[in-house]
């Protein structure tokens, strides 16, 4: 394990802090440099976050594609978001 994985927190985990971070901010107590402090580290754990969920939804989109690579669709064009019904 990598120095930069060990110190990224799982997604789970990264939520959790900006929640917590955010009740804090919420229940305006702080001095404006800790504010500006906790709002930086809120905004870095935001990004965090946002990214981990574009993967999974690639890791996704992966899943849901035909043999040939195209989305399978529903009924109406949209790409299908229930599950696959497993091969036999």
């Amino acid at each position: 394990m990598s120095a930069e994985t060990a110190a990224t927190p799982s997604f789970e985990a990264a939520l959790r802090q900006l929640e917590e971070l955010v009740q804090k901010l919420e229940k305006g107590e702080l001095s404006l440099e800790q504010s500006l402090q906790l709002y930086e580290q809120g905004i870095r754990l935001s990004r965090l976050c946002h990214a981990q969920l574009e993967q999974a939804e690639g890791r996704v989109a992966l899943l849901v594609k035909d043999a040939r690579g195209d989305l399978v669709k529903d009924g109406q064009g949209q790409p299908r978001t229930t599950p696959l019904a497993p091969e036999e």
